[in-house]
């Protein structure tokens, strides 16, 4: 990156962040769409969406830590996970170290859902970075890395890339 063009990042305007707020706020939207008609058709909602996606990437993940990550409360949670569970999306396994955790795994009716609801979504991504071009993706994604709060962007990190 040129000197000059970083220098100008450095000062934006209120203006300037309120518009990449927006855009951020807008892009949000389009991400959610098509997963959102998936799901919607099933009575499921983003909960869910990120559930799925969460097991999906740490399969075995204890529903203590899926609570770390996704930041909701217990009872939010176990909600979602119940209707996953007795809609055969997700396999909960009593803890061989700990009985008392419980491991969630993917059923296969499970892995077929990510997989629908990441194509759409990684379709979104590939067409909106191809358009913006290869400086984009790494440009975009070190700005998402630096608005995740510091335990996020540990965990963002230590979910390996290209695992999955």
């Amino acid at each position: 990156m040129a000197q000059g063009h970083s220098d100008n990042l450095l000062f934006l305007t209120d203006e300037q962040l309120r518009r990449a707020i927006e855009a951020m706020f807008f892009a949000y939207r389009g991400f959610t769409a098509d997963p959102d008609r998936i799901l919607s058709g099933m009575n499921y909602g983003r909960a869910h969406h990120r559930a799925i996606h969460f097991i999906h990437r740490t399969p075995g993940t204890t529903v203590n830590n899926l609570l770390s990550v996704l930041g909701v409360t217990k009872q939010s949670l176990n909600r979602v996970l119940r209707t996953l569970v007795e809609d055969g999306l997700v396999d909960s396994r009593v803890g061989t170290r700990d009985r008392r955790e419980r491991h969630l795994h993917l059923t296969d009716a499970g892995e077929a859902l990510e997989r629908e609801l990441s194509d759409a979504q990684r379709a979104r991504m590939r067409a909106a970075f191809r358009e913006a071009g290869p400086a984009a993706v790494s440009g975009f994604r070190e700005v998402l890395e630096h608005m995740m709060d510091p335990e996020l962007r540990r965990y963002f990190a230590a979910v390996k890339e290209g695992e999955r």
